[in-house]
């Protein structure tokens, strides 16, 4: 497939994951949110982290409220993502109470101000894992994203940095769930995604 031809399918099937995450009613997908969560806290991988990275979820998307309390609650050295321009960073979070104080940005997600100083990961040793968001999911790991290309990017810089790349995991609603997922040389797959 040519790479027109991958970023018109993947905007069509943009189009398509977001009129069905819509239909959802909100108890589903909170129902769904639990149980996504639950499954990864359970999981070996997780408990066996130290350095993880977990995104704070917008509308639309998995909730991470749980999995953030108990990495808190674990002592895990938990980094979220902060958006500033075309560059994303990984920064620290050290409790709850910190995580509340973020401020909302456009797309109402918390993350740390521009002009918040705060503990880089690449700078302390990088991470175990990284939960990443999604728009749409294959079952074997591909990722939809919303387009922008922040965590590609990411994980690129990352992998250039350290030589490989920490765990990936993605949590999505099962009216995310794809089939097939177009996917171009930039799209890293997920190690697991996590479905109800």
């Amino acid at each position: 497939m040519s790479a027109a031809a991958v970023r018109a399918a993947k905007a069509a099937l943009r189009k398509d994951i977001k009129k069905r995450i819509k239909a959802v009613p909100m108890e589903l997908r909170d129902r769904e949110s639990v149980a996504v969560q639950q499954k990864l806290l359970a999981t070996e991988q997780y408990q066996n982290s130290k350095r993880v990275c977990i995104y704070l979820d917008m509308d639309g998307e998995v909730r991470t409220d749980a999995i953030l309390k108990d990495a808190f609650k674990q002592g895990k050295h938990c980094y979220v993502p902060r958006v500033i321009g075309p560059d994303m960073d990984m920064l620290r979070l050290h409790n709850w109470e910190d995580y509340e104080s973020l401020p909302r940005i456009i797309w109402n997600i918390r993350q740390p101000a521009d002009t918040d100083v705060r503990e880089n990961c690449l700078d302390t040793g990088g991470l175990d894992m990284i939960v990443m968001p999604g728009l749409g999911f294959a079952l074997d790991g591909r990722r939809l994203g919303r387009g922008k290309g922040y965590y590609d990017k990411y994980l690129n810089s990352y992998k250039e940095r350290f030589g490989k790349l920490p765990a990936l995991l993605a949590l999505s609603f099962s009216s995310q769930v794809c089939p097939d997922v177009p996917t171009n040389d930039q799209d890293v797959l997920m190690e697991r995604v996590f479905a109800p």
